[in-house]
């Protein structure tokens, strides 16, 4: 099949969670990763993350949590959070972006709850994928982050994890059963009411 675009940011564990749903329960899914700046996702839209928010992040944080013994994956949180995904995300790219890659690193982070604020924090994924430390400070690595997150930007992206099928975002992993029934009904979203939300005006708007 052909594969579908997914982008992520590893500062996310709901990004590591539907990763590690669509691995286990959809193997015949073939994903494109693609690495962004959440932060500066957020930026562009003029938004807070929910880890920026009190009482959202302890909610957030809870949910998780729960959410990860529902679907029986391992999940423990690491040292800090909001942390710099930065060098995580470089060391994606530096090797090569593979969803082996992604997997290692999200693993490292949210499965076996390691820092990864750090070049030296990620030594032991660094290890695992074959990676030297000097390449996550090389330039191409860096501006390939940057490209990335700006084509991000130009697709519409506004929050990871993010799907597309069908050319359609779908925006976090409670998301993923839409994202993947939209797959089945690849006319879905033009029948219908889906077909008139599109058309709908705006009643008022906040200043």
């Amino acid at each position: 099949m052909t594969p579908l675009p997914w982008y992520f940011d590893v500062i996310s564990p709901f990004a590591y969670l539907q990763l590690e749903w669509l691995q286990r329960d959809h193997p015949e899914l073939v994903l494109d990763p693609r690495p962004v700046v959440l932060g500066a996702v957020l930026a562009h839209h003029r938004q807070l993350g929910p880890a920026e928010i009190p009482g959202k992040r302890e909610f957030t944080y809870r949910y998780v949590l729960w959410r990860a013994h529902e679907l029986g994956l391992p999940l423990k949180f690491p040292p800090r959070h909001p942390f710099n995904p930065l060098s995580a995300l470089r060391l994606i790219l530096a090797a090569g972006c593979s969803l082996q890659a992604v997997q290692a690193v999200f693993r490292h982070i949210w499965r076996d709850g390691h820092a990864a604020d750090t070049i030296a924090d990620l030594a032991p994924a660094m290890a695992e994928l074959g990676v030297d430390a000097s390449s996550l400070g090389d330039a191409a690595v860096k501006d390939a982050l940057r490209a990335r997150t700006e084509a991000a930007l130009a697709a519409g992206v506004f929050g990871v994890p993010t799907l597309v099928v069908n050319g359609d975002l779908y925006f976090g992993q409670d998301a993923t059963p839409f994202a993947l029934a939209a797959l089945a009904q690849p006319q879905m979203l033009q029948q219908g009411e889906y077909a008139r939300l599109k058309s709908i005006p705006v009643g008022v708007q906040r200043r």
